[in-house]
């Protein structure tokens, strides 16, 4: 059962940061049309702040349908419209995507990308993602380039497609958590803080195919 127009949401947001996935906020559906819902800009529960969301960012939402049941989907932003107040555009989910049972599973996929990175200070490095999504991803950190919470990284990441294209994305990213592996390397978790729409949709392109990809085998 679709939710319906004026219907509360209830939305999470991917991020490579916990603290940030965690958070829940609060929107309602302004209108619908055969591919997407309308709704408006999100407030985060138990404030009045807006949160503003980026194209391609992936959505986990829930809603309580008329029986008091709860029902999710997830989705991610497609565009905006600019009515009497701003409205985000999001992906309507097909009928066998909503379920009773919460799935977290957003669009990231493992992948081993090449990634040239700067820092601050102009030092650079090239080094291997782990995995990838709309909002962020995570990468190996290099021996000798030291990484530090709360970093700013100038990116330039090499995406092969299955057609035998190669595109390049560049973006800005910063470091949210550093973790270290079984083997003793760095994972260093980034999230895409200053990145085009058409450089994520690079991104978004390359995560869908990969996604197919697993289910096709």
């Amino acid at each position: 059962m679709f939710p319906k127009i004026n219907e509360v949401l209830y939305i999470q947001i991917a991020s490579v940061d916990e603290k940030e996935e965690s958070k829940e906020y609060k929107s309602r559906i302004a209108d619908v049309d055969d591919n997407s819902f309308l709704i408006e800009v999100p407030m985060q529960q138990g404030s009045s702040r807006l949160k503003r969301l980026f194209f391609g960012e992936e959505l986990s939402i829930s809603y309580i349908t008329e029986d008091g049941v709860n029902h999710y989907f997830n989705t991610y932003v497609t565009g905006f419209e600019e009515d009497v107040v701003r409205l985000v555009r999001i992906r309507k989910p097909l009928p066998d995507d909503i379920t009773k049972i919460q799935r977290r599973s957003f669009l990231r996929v493992h992948a081993n990308l090449e990634m040239a990175i700067q820092s601050e200070d102009l030092t650079r490095a090239v080094g291997l993602t782990e995995d990838i999504g709309g909002g962020g991803l995570s990468i190996h950190g290099e021996p000798g380039f030291i990484i530090a919470e709360g970093q700013k990284l100038k990116c330039w990441l090499l995406i092969p497609y299955r057609n035998g294209a190669i595109e390049h994305a560049n973006f800005e990213a910063e470091v949210v958590r550093i973790k270290t592996t079984e083997t003793g390397r760095q994972l260093c978790m980034l999230k895409f803080v200053q990145i085009t729409d058409s450089e994520r949709q690079k991104i978004i392109k390359f995560c869908f195919e990969r996604q197919l990809d697993y289910r096709t085998k």
